[in-house]
């Protein structure tokens, strides 16, 4: 039998250090990691199976035997699963992937217990076991290998493992904690279950432990050969939702999430008809550190008539949705569908449907509820009272999609442009600041009802953040007249609202692009005055132009400014400055196109240019001083700061 002495990969030398100094105020999550690495053997096991039914040697059922020895101190996970080889041995226990310790280390917060929870979502689940052991022994031998092919992996968790052949008659994987004297707690038959049922209940594969009888002569609970499960081995979204708790739902999220908090809500449906499926979909309270990784797989997990298939099963859930959480039970796809088929097949995209309208109906549930009614006094003088059931119901979910919109909103708006079929329901569900209020929270609903009279449009403004989009030049005229703009700050916004063109029959427009036409709700008085002194500023436009050829494509008298001497705009079709910014900031290449100076002709600034010797420089920084007051920087800083001190002495 050969024996040999390797060390860790740096990484996970770090990680052990890590998980044996730092994570020590959750240490019963060692349970959850190494059970929920058994189960997923076994699924390995029973995937590959379908091909090769070999495999299965002469134990077809699968399970994951729990076990302790209170003498020597150790507690035992043994499964009948896929198992590993020497090699995999090596690779899986002593090195881990790019994805998975660096990953950790990097999202790390200090918090022992958010931490702790990070442990599962990289992949680092093993490791756990150092949390409460001094020393781990793994013995294994993969499915289809011969019994002398078996390998004994052991390590105390410093710099160093050791992996020796060894003799192993029964495939899958035992794993021996040897624990630390401080962990004696777990070497308990009550504690063991009581954490399986706590993390691990839903798991189907039955999670044996031996049985336990009271002995009158010793006067304690004696173990007996017989074992028993300890989990109910029934996935909980096969079950009835009469049959499960509030505290079930939730604690099964977590469990699939890595999440410690709670979700915000979820739904539990069979669906029937051309394809049946069950879904079991949550909507998180926190957004995912790699949220806005568009190449991060969805967290749907596959199961085929409850035979698990496969994580992240990315064609269940458009990419917008991402962020769901959650496991679809098919009874009509293959078992040995592959994640090509999946994107070929038509009762998937009849489940990715399905499962959008749940999702897109759970938040307009959400949306509806967030603010908790109060009572009123309805026309005949009487005041409705809700009652004290009705009074917590409305609290409880108050408030939810303003926690949901402040963590995924801005990814929601990607589905303007990805999904066209509901892109109706995701505008419904948008919120924004306004220049009636900074707090994200007026829906294009809520815009459109209290549109003036005469108003023609749904009018925004895109900028780098929302004290910027409210001090813009360009509100001017609407502040004036008391016009309501959207005020828009996510990096999306642009590349979003591009996709929709109207709401309810009422197009949308940027104050930022094109000519200002306030229609009707600008008087015929206001009108003569602008082409008035639009035709007498003629000749100072012409030589406006003329300086600034280089810079702007055209310079116009605009109505739209009350206070500020000059503003840039684009053309309709335009490119909007602070996207094509944006685009150069992210190393793209911007369509080339120059901006349009508007200029305010009753401006003292503006006036002086007629008068002044310095009519270039003042055109210039005129320019550039729009350019600064949308958040842009002059093209030559150098050169605006000499302009201005010359100006200045």
């Amino acid at each position: 039998m050969s024996k040999q002495t390797l060390s860790f990969q740096a990484e996970v030398a770090q990680l052990l250090h890590l998980v044996t100094h730092s994570l020590y105020s959750n240490p019963e999550i060692f349970l959850r990691e190494l059970v929920s690495n058994a189960s997923d053997a076994c699924d390995k096991l029973r995937f590959e199976g379908l091909n090769n039914a070999a495999l299965f040697e002469d134990a077809p059922n699968l399970e994951v035997r729990v076990g302790f020895d209170k003498e020597a101190k150790t507690i035992t996970i043994t499964d009948n699963g896929i198992g590993m080889s020497q090699a995999e041995a090596v690779e899986h226990l002593g090195t881990i992937a790019k994805s998975g310790t660096k990953d950790f280390m990097s999202h790390l917060s200090g918090d022992q217990k958010k931490d702790a929870q990070l442990i599962g979502q990289f992949g680092v689940g093993f490791y756990s076991g150092f949390i409460v052991a001094d020393k781990i022994t793994v013995e294994s031998r993969r499915a289809g290998l011969p019994a002398a092919e078996g390998v004994r992996w052991t390590s105390g968790g410093t710099g160093e493992f050791e992996v020796e052949t060894i003799e192993r008659a029964a495939r899958g994987t035992t794993i021996t904690l040897h624990l630390r004297d401080d962990a004696g707690e777990y070497l308990s038959h009550w504690k063991l279950k009581s954490l399986i049922t706590k993390y691990s209940d839903h798991i189907s594969l039955p999670i044996l432990m031996q049985k336990e009888a009271w002995d009158a002569e010793k006067s304690e609970y004696v173990t007996q050969d017989e074992w028993e499960a300890a989990n109910s081995a029934n996935a909980l979204w096969a079950r009835s939702k009469k049959d499960i708790s509030d505290e079930q739902y939730a604690d099964f999220y977590k469990n699939i999430s890595y999440d410690q908090e709670a979700p915000l809500a979820w739904s539990h449906n069979r669906v029937e008809g051309s394809t049946e499926y069950t879904q079991l979909l949550y909507i998180p309270a926190k957004a995912p550190m790699d949220l806005w990784n568009r190449d991060r797989k969805a967290g749907i997990k596959l199961y085929v008539r409850r035979v698990f298939i496969m994580d992240e099963a990315e064609a269940l859930m458009p990419s917008y949705l991402r962020w769901v959480k959650g496991v679809v039970d098919s009874a009509d796809l293959p078992l040995n569908v592959s994640r090509e088929l999946l994107q070929e097949s038509r009762d998937v995209k009849a489940i990715r449907e399905g499962n959008t309208r749940r999702v897109l109906a759970m938040l307009e549930d959400l949306a509806k509820k967030d603010v908790a009614p109060k009572a009123e006094e309805g026309a005949d003088g009487v005041t409705d009272v809700l009652s004290e059931d009705e009074k917590a119901a409305a609290e409880k979910d108050a408030g939810k999609y303003s926690a949901f919109y402040a963590e995924f909103g801005a990814v929601l708006k990607e589905g303007l442009g990805e999904d066209f079929a509901n892109r109706e329901k995701i505008a419904r569900l948008l919120r924004f600041a306004s220049t009636t209020t900074d707090a994200v929270s007026v829906s294009l609903a809520d815009y459109k009802a209290r549109m003036k009279e005469g108003q023609a449009a749904i009018y925004y403004i895109t900028a780098d953040s929302i004290a910027a989009a409210k001090n813009s030049p360009q509100l001017e005229v609407f502040k004036k007249k008391g016009i309501e703009v959207l005020l828009m700050a996510d990096r999306v916004d642009e590349w979003a609202v591009s996709h929709l063109h109207d709401f309810d029959g009422t197009p949308l427009q940027s104050v930022a692009k094109g000519a200002v036409d306030l229609g009707t709700l600008q008087d015929e008085e206001e009108k003569k005055a602008a082409e008035a002194a639009a035709e007498s500023f003629k000749p100072m436009l012409d030589k406006l132009k003329e300086a600034l050829k280089d810079k702007a494509q055209d310079v116009r008298v605009t109505t739209r400014l009350v206070d500020s001497a000059a503003c840039l705009v684009v053309g309709e079709g335009d490119l909007s400055n602070q996207l094509a910014r944006m685009l150069k900031a992210a190393g793209q290449q911007a369509p080339a196109s120059k901006p349009i100076l508007e200029v305010n002709a009753e401006h003292p600034l503006v006036k002086k240019l007629e008068t002044s010797a310095h009519f270039d420089d003042l055109a210039h920084i005129l320019f550039d001083q729009a350019l600064l007051a949308e958040g842009g920087l002059p093209e030559n800083p150098a050169e605006y700061v000499k302009r201005v001190n010359a100006l200045l002495v």
